[in-house]
């Protein structure tokens, strides 16, 4: 499944679809950010 910026997926951890870097959300209530490496705006759940 495809999480998009704005989104709150759940605490976890995020991989980015076109770096790779990973994001951690620590909260439920924590929303993605644009990826910190390229801006992209579309991850993958990891963990």
């Amino acid at each position: 499944m495809v999480y998009k910026t704005g989104e709150k997926p759940g605490k976890g951890s995020y991989r980015c679809l076109n770096c790779g870097q990973v994001v951690e959300l620590k909260s439920d209530d924590d929303q993605l950010p644009p990826c910190p490496n390229c801006h992209h705006e579309e991850f993958e759940k990891i963990a």
